[in-house]
Protein backbone atom coordinates (compact mmCIF):
# COMPACT_ATOMS: atom_id res chain seq x y z
CA UNK A 1 0.00 0.00 0.00
CA UNK A 2 1.39 3.41 -0.93
CA UNK A 3 1.64 6.34 1.43
CA UNK A 4 -0.97 8.06 -0.72
CA UNK A 5 -3.63 5.38 -0.34
CA UNK A 6 -3.03 4.97 3.39
CA UNK A 7 -3.92 8.55 4.28
CA UNK A 8 -7.24 10.26 3.67
CA UNK A 9 -7.38 13.09 1.11
CA UNK A 10 -8.73 15.97 3.16
CA UNK A 11 -6.67 18.98 2.06
CA UNK A 12 -8.02 21.38 -0.55
CA UNK A 13 -6.36 24.10 -2.62
CA UNK A 14 -6.55 26.87 -0.03
CA UNK A 15 -5.38 24.56 2.75
CA UNK A 16 -2.38 23.52 0.65
CA UNK A 17 -1.66 27.15 -0.23
CA UNK A 18 -1.91 28.13 3.44
CA UNK A 19 0.64 25.42 4.28
CA UNK A 20 3.08 27.09 1.90
CA UNK A 21 2.41 30.66 3.07
CA UNK A 22 2.30 29.59 6.71
CA UNK A 23 5.53 27.61 6.43
CA UNK A 24 7.35 30.38 4.54
CA UNK A 25 6.32 33.42 6.56
CA UNK A 26 7.69 32.94 10.05
CA UNK A 27 10.33 34.97 11.84
CA UNK A 28 12.49 35.64 8.76
CA UNK A 29 10.64 38.77 7.62
CA UNK A 30 11.25 40.32 11.05
CA UNK A 31 14.78 39.04 11.77
CA UNK A 32 16.66 38.94 8.46
CA UNK A 33 16.31 42.44 6.89
CA UNK A 34 18.76 44.03 9.36
CA UNK A 35 21.65 41.64 8.61
CA UNK A 36 20.84 41.78 4.88
CA UNK A 37 20.92 45.59 4.93
CA UNK A 38 24.30 45.51 6.70
CA UNK A 39 25.68 43.13 4.07
CA UNK A 40 24.44 45.24 1.14
CA UNK A 41 24.39 48.83 2.35
CA UNK A 42 21.90 49.70 -0.38
CA UNK A 43 18.09 49.94 -0.27
CA UNK A 44 17.88 49.15 -3.99
CA UNK A 45 19.95 45.97 -3.63
CA UNK A 46 18.03 45.02 -0.48
CA UNK A 47 14.76 45.09 -2.40
CA UNK A 48 16.42 43.39 -5.39
CA UNK A 49 17.67 40.47 -3.28
CA UNK A 50 14.19 39.81 -1.89
CA UNK A 51 12.80 39.86 -5.44
CA UNK A 52 15.60 37.71 -6.94
CA UNK A 53 15.34 35.12 -4.15
CA UNK A 54 11.56 35.12 -4.57
CA UNK A 55 11.79 34.66 -8.35
CA UNK A 56 14.16 31.70 -8.03
CA UNK A 57 11.99 30.20 -5.30
CA UNK A 58 9.03 30.60 -7.67
CA UNK A 59 10.98 28.95 -10.51
CA UNK A 60 11.84 26.11 -8.16
CA UNK A 61 8.18 25.75 -7.26
CA UNK A 62 7.24 25.57 -10.96
CA UNK A 63 9.91 22.93 -11.57
CA UNK A 64 8.80 20.77 -8.66
CA UNK A 65 5.16 21.25 -9.63
CA UNK A 66 5.72 18.99 -12.67
CA UNK A 67 7.01 16.18 -10.47
CA UNK A 68 4.28 16.80 -7.90
CA UNK A 69 1.49 16.59 -10.47
CA UNK A 70 3.03 13.42 -11.98
CA UNK A 71 3.50 11.70 -8.63
CA UNK A 72 0.91 13.03 -6.17
CA UNK A 73 2.14 10.85 -3.31
CA UNK A 74 2.83 11.69 0.30
CA UNK A 75 6.58 12.19 0.81
CA UNK A 76 7.30 14.82 -1.83
CA UNK A 77 10.97 15.14 -2.76
CA UNK A 78 11.79 11.71 -1.30
CA UNK A 79 9.26 10.11 -3.68
CA UNK A 80 10.58 12.10 -6.66
CA UNK A 81 14.22 11.25 -5.92
CA UNK A 82 13.34 7.57 -5.67
CA UNK A 83 11.95 7.65 -9.21
CA UNK A 84 14.70 9.94 -10.50
CA UNK A 85 17.86 8.58 -8.90
CA UNK A 86 16.99 5.42 -6.95
CA UNK A 87 16.66 4.35 -3.32
CA UNK A 88 20.12 5.45 -2.14
CA UNK A 89 19.82 9.13 -3.09
CA UNK A 90 16.21 9.23 -1.91
CA UNK A 91 17.19 7.82 1.48
CA UNK A 92 20.03 10.33 1.93
CA UNK A 93 17.62 13.17 1.21
CA UNK A 94 15.09 11.73 3.66
CA UNK A 95 17.76 11.28 6.32
CA UNK A 96 19.01 14.86 5.84
CA UNK A 97 15.40 16.10 5.98
CA UNK A 98 14.82 14.32 9.30
CA UNK A 99 18.20 14.86 10.97
CA UNK A 100 18.86 18.48 9.96
CA UNK A 101 16.58 20.25 7.50
CA UNK A 102 13.09 19.90 8.87
CA UNK A 103 13.45 19.28 12.60
CA UNK A 104 16.13 21.95 13.13
CA UNK A 105 14.01 24.47 11.24
CA UNK A 106 10.96 23.75 13.43
CA UNK A 107 13.12 23.99 16.56
CA UNK A 108 14.47 27.38 15.53
CA UNK A 109 10.99 28.75 14.71
CA UNK A 110 9.52 27.40 17.97
CA UNK A 111 12.30 28.98 20.02
CA UNK A 112 11.77 32.38 18.33
CA UNK A 113 8.02 32.09 18.99
CA UNK A 114 8.62 31.28 22.66
CA UNK A 115 11.13 34.12 23.01
CA UNK A 116 8.60 36.71 21.86
CA UNK A 117 5.75 35.14 23.80
CA UNK A 118 7.99 35.57 26.83
CA UNK A 119 7.69 39.35 26.43
CA UNK A 120 4.15 38.90 27.80
CA UNK A 121 4.65 35.82 30.01
CA UNK A 122 7.98 36.72 31.72
CA UNK A 123 9.03 33.11 32.21
CA UNK A 124 11.83 32.26 34.70
CA UNK A 125 15.24 31.74 33.08
CA UNK A 126 16.34 28.81 35.35
CA UNK A 127 19.77 28.55 33.69
CA UNK A 128 22.67 30.76 32.66
CA UNK A 129 25.22 30.77 29.83
CA UNK A 130 28.35 30.76 31.99
CA UNK A 131 31.33 28.60 31.09
CA UNK A 132 30.53 26.32 34.01
CA UNK A 133 27.18 25.43 32.42
CA UNK A 134 28.61 24.78 28.94
CA UNK A 135 28.45 21.41 27.23
CA UNK A 136 31.43 21.19 24.86
CA UNK A 137 30.83 19.16 21.68
CA UNK A 138 33.73 18.46 19.27
CA UNK A 139 33.39 20.26 15.89
CA UNK A 140 30.30 22.09 17.09
CA UNK A 141 31.44 24.13 20.07
CA UNK A 142 29.82 25.07 23.37
CA UNK A 143 26.16 24.35 23.94
CA UNK A 144 24.12 25.72 26.83
CA UNK A 145 21.19 23.35 27.38
CA UNK A 146 20.16 25.08 30.64
CA UNK A 147 20.22 28.62 29.26
CA UNK A 148 16.78 30.26 28.88
CA UNK A 149 15.25 27.03 30.08
CA UNK A 150 11.85 28.57 30.74
CA UNK A 151 11.66 29.78 27.13
CA UNK A 152 12.86 26.38 25.89
CA UNK A 153 10.16 24.59 27.88
CA UNK A 154 7.52 26.83 26.31
CA UNK A 155 8.96 26.07 22.84
CA UNK A 156 8.82 22.34 23.64
CA UNK A 157 5.22 22.70 24.82
CA UNK A 158 4.25 24.48 21.58
CA UNK A 159 5.83 21.72 19.47
CA UNK A 160 4.13 18.97 21.48
CA UNK A 161 0.71 20.66 21.39
CA UNK A 162 0.79 21.25 17.64
CA UNK A 163 2.14 17.74 17.07
CA UNK A 164 -0.79 16.39 19.08
CA UNK A 165 -3.23 18.52 17.05
CA UNK A 166 -1.94 17.07 13.77
CA UNK A 167 -1.81 13.59 15.31
CA UNK A 168 -5.50 13.70 16.19
CA UNK A 169 -6.79 15.09 12.90
CA UNK A 170 -5.57 16.17 9.47
CA UNK A 171 -8.63 18.40 9.23
CA UNK A 172 -7.90 20.07 12.57
CA UNK A 173 -4.29 20.70 11.60
CA UNK A 174 -5.23 22.09 8.19
CA UNK A 175 -8.02 24.25 9.69
CA UNK A 176 -5.58 25.73 12.18
CA UNK A 177 -3.19 26.37 9.31
CA UNK A 178 -5.80 28.18 7.20
CA UNK A 179 -6.97 30.23 10.19
CA UNK A 180 -3.46 31.18 11.36
CA UNK A 181 -2.39 32.05 7.80
CA UNK A 182 -5.45 34.28 7.31
CA UNK A 183 -4.76 36.09 10.60
CA UNK A 184 -1.06 36.35 9.74
CA UNK A 185 -1.67 37.90 6.31
CA UNK A 186 -4.33 40.27 7.69
CA UNK A 187 -2.08 41.47 10.53
CA UNK A 188 0.94 41.95 8.23
CA UNK A 189 -1.27 43.89 5.79
CA UNK A 190 -2.37 46.13 8.68
CA UNK A 191 1.27 46.57 9.71
CA UNK A 192 2.34 47.59 6.19
CA UNK A 193 -0.65 49.91 5.70
CA UNK A 194 -0.14 51.47 9.12
CA UNK A 195 3.49 52.30 8.35
CA UNK A 196 2.84 53.63 4.84
CA UNK A 197 -0.08 55.79 5.97
CA UNK A 198 1.61 57.04 9.14
CA UNK A 199 3.03 60.11 7.39
CA UNK A 200 6.35 59.53 9.17
CA UNK A 201 8.35 58.18 6.22
CA UNK A 202 10.44 59.44 3.36
CA UNK A 203 10.40 57.95 -0.15
CA UNK A 204 14.06 58.96 -0.57
CA UNK A 205 14.94 56.07 1.73
CA UNK A 206 14.05 53.70 -1.16
CA UNK A 207 17.04 54.88 -3.22
CA UNK A 208 19.55 56.74 -1.05
CA UNK A 209 22.46 55.16 0.85
CA UNK A 210 25.56 56.57 2.54
CA UNK A 211 27.94 53.66 1.99
CA UNK A 212 26.59 51.12 -0.53
CA UNK A 213 28.73 48.04 -1.16
CA UNK A 214 30.55 47.96 -4.50
CA UNK A 215 32.68 45.55 -6.54
CA UNK A 216 33.59 42.24 -4.92
CA UNK A 217 32.17 43.43 -1.62
CA UNK A 218 28.80 43.85 -3.31
CA UNK A 219 28.93 40.36 -4.85
CA UNK A 220 29.84 38.69 -1.55
CA UNK A 221 27.20 40.81 0.18
CA UNK A 222 24.54 39.76 -2.32
CA UNK A 223 25.37 36.06 -1.80
CA UNK A 224 25.33 36.43 2.00
CA UNK A 225 22.06 38.37 1.87
CA UNK A 226 20.62 35.78 -0.51
CA UNK A 227 21.21 33.10 2.12
CA UNK A 228 19.13 35.14 4.55
CA UNK A 229 16.39 35.61 1.97
CA UNK A 230 16.36 31.90 1.07
CA UNK A 231 16.09 31.09 4.77
CA UNK A 232 13.02 33.32 4.91
CA UNK A 233 11.51 31.79 1.74
CA UNK A 234 12.20 28.18 2.68
CA UNK A 235 9.04 26.16 3.21
CA UNK A 236 7.52 26.44 -0.28
CA UNK A 237 8.36 22.77 -0.91
CA UNK A 238 6.07 21.65 1.93
CA UNK A 239 2.99 21.29 -0.26
CA UNK A 240 4.67 18.39 -2.09
CA UNK A 241 5.17 16.49 1.19
CA UNK A 242 1.40 16.31 1.74
CA UNK A 243 0.59 15.65 -1.93
CA UNK A 244 -1.03 12.32 -1.15
CA UNK A 245 -3.61 14.05 1.04
CA UNK A 246 -4.47 16.91 -1.34
CA UNK A 247 -7.75 16.72 -3.23
CA UNK A 248 -7.35 16.89 -7.04
CA UNK A 249 -3.54 16.93 -6.66
CA UNK A 250 -2.75 17.19 -10.40
CA UNK A 251 -4.59 20.52 -10.43
CA UNK A 252 -4.06 21.83 -6.90
CA UNK A 253 -0.34 21.11 -6.38
CA UNK A 254 0.92 23.37 -9.22
CA UNK A 255 -1.64 26.06 -8.37
CA UNK A 256 -0.88 26.07 -4.64
CA UNK A 257 2.90 26.17 -5.24
CA UNK A 258 2.69 29.09 -7.67
CA UNK A 259 0.11 31.09 -5.70
CA UNK A 260 1.72 30.42 -2.31
CA UNK A 261 5.22 31.46 -3.36
CA UNK A 262 3.95 34.54 -5.24
CA UNK A 263 1.91 35.76 -2.25
CA UNK A 264 4.88 35.18 0.07
CA UNK A 265 7.18 37.13 -2.25
CA UNK A 266 4.69 40.00 -2.46
CA UNK A 267 4.40 40.14 1.34
CA UNK A 268 8.19 40.11 1.84
CA UNK A 269 8.78 42.92 -0.66
CA UNK A 270 6.00 45.08 0.80
CA UNK A 271 7.21 44.57 4.39
CA UNK A 272 10.80 45.35 3.36
CA UNK A 273 9.72 48.57 1.64
CA UNK A 274 7.62 49.53 4.67
CA UNK A 275 10.73 49.29 6.86
CA UNK A 276 12.69 51.43 4.40
CA UNK A 277 9.93 54.01 4.19
CA UNK A 278 10.40 55.02 7.84
CA UNK A 279 14.07 54.01 8.32
CA UNK A 280 17.10 54.74 6.12
CA UNK A 281 19.03 51.62 5.16
CA UNK A 282 21.80 52.48 7.66
CA UNK A 283 19.30 52.38 10.54
CA UNK A 284 17.79 49.16 9.21
CA UNK A 285 21.30 47.64 9.24
CA UNK A 286 21.94 48.74 12.83
CA UNK A 287 18.59 47.62 14.22
CA UNK A 288 18.37 44.72 16.63
CA UNK A 289 14.70 44.30 15.71
CA UNK A 290 13.89 46.31 12.63
CA UNK A 291 10.14 45.72 12.74
CA UNK A 292 9.93 47.14 16.26
CA UNK A 293 12.03 50.18 15.33
CA UNK A 294 9.95 50.82 12.20
CA UNK A 295 6.66 50.66 14.12
CA UNK A 296 8.14 52.85 16.88
CA UNK A 297 8.74 55.57 14.25
CA UNK A 298 5.25 55.15 12.77
CA UNK A 299 3.18 54.52 15.89
CA UNK A 300 5.30 55.42 18.90
CA UNK A 301 6.84 53.22 21.59
CA UNK A 302 3.88 50.84 21.79
CA UNK A 303 5.34 49.25 18.66
CA UNK A 304 7.49 46.77 20.59
CA UNK A 305 4.52 44.93 22.07
CA UNK A 306 2.74 44.97 18.70
CA UNK A 307 5.74 43.40 16.98
CA UNK A 308 6.14 40.74 19.68
CA UNK A 309 2.49 39.72 19.28
CA UNK A 310 2.84 39.74 15.49
CA UNK A 311 5.89 37.48 15.57
CA UNK A 312 4.10 35.05 17.88
CA UNK A 313 1.16 34.86 15.45
CA UNK A 314 3.41 34.38 12.42
CA UNK A 315 5.67 31.78 13.99
CA UNK A 316 2.78 29.72 15.39
CA UNK A 317 1.48 29.20 11.86
CA UNK A 318 5.00 28.39 10.62
CA UNK A 319 5.48 25.78 13.36
CA UNK A 320 2.18 24.10 12.50
CA UNK A 321 2.79 24.20 8.74
CA UNK A 322 6.19 22.59 9.08
CA UNK A 323 5.03 19.97 11.60
CA UNK A 324 2.08 19.05 9.38
CA UNK A 325 4.11 18.66 6.19
CA UNK A 326 7.67 17.59 6.93
CA UNK A 327 7.00 14.39 8.88
CA UNK A 328 5.39 12.97 5.70
CA UNK A 329 8.89 12.35 4.28
CA UNK A 330 9.80 10.11 7.23
CA UNK A 331 6.36 8.49 7.01
CA UNK A 332 6.87 7.64 3.33
CA UNK A 333 10.34 6.20 4.06
CA UNK A 334 8.90 4.01 6.80
CA UNK A 335 6.08 2.91 4.50
CA UNK A 336 8.69 1.84 1.92
CA UNK A 337 10.67 0.09 4.70
CA UNK A 338 13.88 1.95 3.87
CA UNK A 339 13.75 3.55 7.33
CA UNK A 340 12.12 2.56 10.64
CA UNK A 341 9.05 0.58 9.48
CA UNK A 342 6.91 1.71 12.41
CA UNK A 343 7.38 5.32 11.26
CA UNK A 344 5.28 4.40 8.21
CA UNK A 345 2.23 3.24 10.18
CA UNK A 346 -1.03 5.12 9.81
CA UNK A 347 -3.10 5.65 12.94
CA UNK A 348 -6.07 3.31 12.69
CA UNK A 349 -8.59 5.80 14.08
CA UNK A 350 -7.27 9.21 13.04
CA UNK A 351 -5.79 8.22 9.65
CA UNK A 352 -2.71 10.36 10.34
CA UNK A 353 1.03 9.51 10.20
CA UNK A 354 1.05 9.38 13.99
CA UNK A 355 4.37 7.65 14.67
CA UNK A 356 6.28 9.87 12.22
CA UNK A 357 4.70 12.96 13.80
CA UNK A 358 5.87 12.01 17.29
CA UNK A 359 9.32 10.95 16.06
CA UNK A 360 9.79 14.40 14.52
CA UNK A 361 8.30 16.07 17.57
CA UNK A 362 10.69 14.37 20.00
CA UNK A 363 13.75 15.00 17.80
CA UNK A 364 12.75 18.66 17.46
CA UNK A 365 12.38 18.99 21.24
CA UNK A 366 15.90 17.60 21.73
CA UNK A 367 17.22 20.29 19.39
CA UNK A 368 15.35 22.94 21.38
CA UNK A 369 16.80 21.77 24.70
CA UNK A 370 20.33 21.43 23.34
CA UNK A 371 20.29 24.85 21.72
CA UNK A 372 22.21 23.45 18.74
CA UNK A 373 19.45 24.32 16.29
CA UNK A 374 20.90 27.76 15.50
CA UNK A 375 23.97 26.19 13.96
CA UNK A 376 21.93 23.43 12.32
CA UNK A 377 19.48 25.96 10.88
CA UNK A 378 22.43 27.71 9.22
CA UNK A 379 23.29 24.41 7.53
CA UNK A 380 19.85 23.45 6.32
CA UNK A 381 19.67 26.15 3.62
CA UNK A 382 22.84 24.75 2.02
CA UNK A 383 21.63 21.12 2.11
CA UNK A 384 18.16 22.13 0.95
CA UNK A 385 19.51 23.88 -2.14
CA UNK A 386 21.52 20.80 -3.08
CA UNK A 387 18.21 18.92 -3.10
CA UNK A 388 16.48 21.68 -5.07
CA UNK A 389 19.21 21.66 -7.75
CA UNK A 390 19.09 17.86 -7.98
CA UNK A 391 15.31 17.94 -8.26
CA UNK A 392 15.50 20.30 -11.22
CA UNK A 393 18.06 18.02 -12.87
CA UNK A 394 15.75 15.10 -12.14
CA UNK A 395 13.05 16.64 -14.35
CA UNK A 396 15.31 15.90 -17.35
CA UNK A 397 15.89 12.38 -16.01
CA UNK A 398 12.17 11.72 -15.71
CA UNK A 399 11.44 13.01 -19.20
CA UNK A 400 13.98 10.54 -20.56
CA UNK A 401 13.14 7.57 -18.29
CA UNK A 402 9.36 7.98 -18.34
CA UNK A 403 8.45 9.86 -21.52
CA UNK A 404 4.96 8.34 -21.70
CA UNK A 405 3.95 8.94 -18.08
CA UNK A 406 1.02 11.42 -17.97
CA UNK A 407 2.12 14.93 -17.06
CA UNK A 408 -0.92 16.97 -15.99
CA UNK A 409 1.39 19.96 -15.63
CA UNK A 410 4.58 20.61 -17.61
CA UNK A 411 7.05 23.11 -16.24
CA UNK A 412 6.73 26.48 -17.93
CA UNK A 413 9.69 27.45 -20.12
CA UNK A 414 11.17 23.94 -20.38
CA UNK A 415 14.12 23.37 -20.79
CA UNK A 416 15.29 26.94 -20.12
CA UNK A 417 13.66 27.37 -16.68
CA UNK A 418 15.05 24.12 -15.16
CA UNK A 419 18.49 24.83 -16.67
CA UNK A 420 18.47 28.36 -15.27
CA UNK A 421 17.45 27.04 -11.87
CA UNK A 422 20.21 24.39 -11.93
CA UNK A 423 22.84 26.96 -12.94
CA UNK A 424 21.79 29.34 -10.19
CA UNK A 425 21.76 26.53 -7.59
CA UNK A 426 25.30 25.47 -8.57
CA UNK A 427 26.55 29.07 -8.43
CA UNK A 428 24.91 29.73 -5.07
CA UNK A 429 26.21 26.50 -3.52
CA UNK A 430 29.74 27.06 -4.83
CA UNK A 431 29.98 30.62 -3.55
CA UNK A 432 28.44 29.65 -0.20
CA UNK A 433 30.98 26.84 0.27
CA UNK A 434 33.83 29.18 -0.68
CA UNK A 435 32.55 31.82 1.76
CA UNK A 436 32.21 29.29 4.60
CA UNK A 437 35.74 27.98 4.08
CA UNK A 438 37.15 31.53 3.89
CA UNK A 439 35.39 32.57 7.10
CA UNK A 440 36.58 29.41 8.84
CA UNK A 441 40.21 29.99 7.81
CA UNK A 442 39.93 33.60 8.96
CA UNK A 443 38.59 32.32 12.35
CA UNK A 444 35.34 34.22 11.94
CA UNK A 445 33.36 31.03 12.56
CA UNK A 446 34.26 27.88 14.55
CA UNK A 447 33.10 25.34 11.97
CA UNK A 448 32.41 25.13 8.24
CA UNK A 449 28.61 24.90 8.39
CA UNK A 450 28.11 23.72 4.81
CA UNK A 451 30.72 20.95 5.20
CA UNK A 452 29.28 19.88 8.55
CA UNK A 453 25.86 19.65 6.90
CA UNK A 454 27.35 17.33 4.28
CA UNK A 455 29.00 15.24 7.01
CA UNK A 456 25.72 14.84 8.91
CA UNK A 457 24.01 13.85 5.67
CA UNK A 458 26.79 11.33 4.99
CA UNK A 459 26.11 9.62 8.33
CA UNK A 460 23.02 8.28 6.60
CA UNK A 461 25.16 6.11 4.29
CA UNK A 462 25.82 3.31 6.82
CA UNK A 463 22.22 3.64 8.03
CA UNK A 464 20.97 3.07 4.47
CA UNK A 465 22.90 -0.19 4.14
CA UNK A 466 21.81 -1.27 7.62
CA UNK A 467 18.12 -0.76 6.84
CA UNK A 468 18.60 -2.27 3.36
CA UNK A 469 20.12 -5.42 4.86
CA UNK A 470 17.27 -5.80 7.32
CA UNK A 471 14.70 -5.29 4.56
CA UNK A 472 16.13 -8.01 2.30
Amino acid sequence: MSATSALAKKIGFWSATSVIIGSVIGSGVFMKPASMAAQLGSPLWLAAVWIIAGIFSLLGALVFAEAGAMMPETGGVYVYFRRMFGDFTAFLYGWAAFSVINTAAVAAIAFVCAQYANDFLHLPRFGETSEAMALRIPLIGDLYPLANFGVKLLAVLLVLLLTALNYISVKAGSFFQVLSTFIKVAVIAALVAGIFFSGQGDIRHFTQAEHPATGWGLLSGVIAAMTGAFYAYDGWINATFIAGEIRQPQRNIPRSLAVGVFISMLIYVLVNQAYLYVLPVEKVAGSALVASDAIAVAWGQTGGAVVSALIVVCTLGAINGNIMATCRVTYAMGKDRVFLPWAGRTHAKFQTPGNALWLHGIWTCLFIISGSFDMLADMFVFITWIAYGMGAAGIFVLRKKMPDLPRPYRVWGYPLVPLLFIAFSAFYLGVTLWSDVTNYLAHRQPVINSVLGLVITATGIPLYYCFRKNRL
